[in-house]
């Protein structure tokens, strides 16, 4: 569907897009809100949904745990707008910045995916290393929104 990686000097220094998916056909992307900068969700692509967000400019990832794509905010109605596609230098990682207005873009609720900060320092226990909560409140409640819909997480 890109065109082909053919050599290294086309990829990093070129300007035709050859993105590296790897073995299972997925490239990372980072999403930042186009205002703030803040890191809203890390997701995957595949090809076909990195072709429908460059031409639709809205936010489709591949879904690791249903295997689907999945065109972000369809259910929730915080559809991603994309401001800007950003590729790294061997073109195996994507960041992209959106406009998701005062919406939010966890499944969990709150406005960024990115909503706890761990403690550092010294770790006596690794499995009690402790969190603090940045979001206080979630923009919508998840069991309203995606009633009857699989939980994306899975243990």
């Amino acid at each position: 569907m890109f065109k082909k990686r053919e050599n290294v000097a086309a990829i990093e220094e070129g300007k035709i897009l050859s993105p590296k998916f790897d073995k299972d056909g997925l490239i990372p992307v980072i999403t930042t809100d186009f205002k703030t900068k803040e890191v809203l969700m890390h997701g995957h692509m595949n090809a076909e949904s990195l072709k429908k967000t460059i031409e639709t400019k809205e936010a489709y990832y591949w879904s690791r745990s249903r295997k689907e794509i999945w065109h972000k905010g369809s259910t929730s109605g915080f559809v991603q707008k994309v401001i800007e596609i950003r590729i790294d230098d061997d073109q195996d990682s994507i960041w992209m910045s959106v406009d998701i207005g005062d919406g939010a873009s966890c499944h969990v609720g709150y406005r960024s995916c990115f909503y706890r900060s761990v403690s550092l320092g010294k770790i006596k226990n690794t499995e009690q290393v402790e969190m603090e909560f940045k979001d206080k409140k979630k923009k919508f409640d998840p069991n309203i929104i995606y009633k009857g819909k699989p939980n994306p997480t899975k243990i």
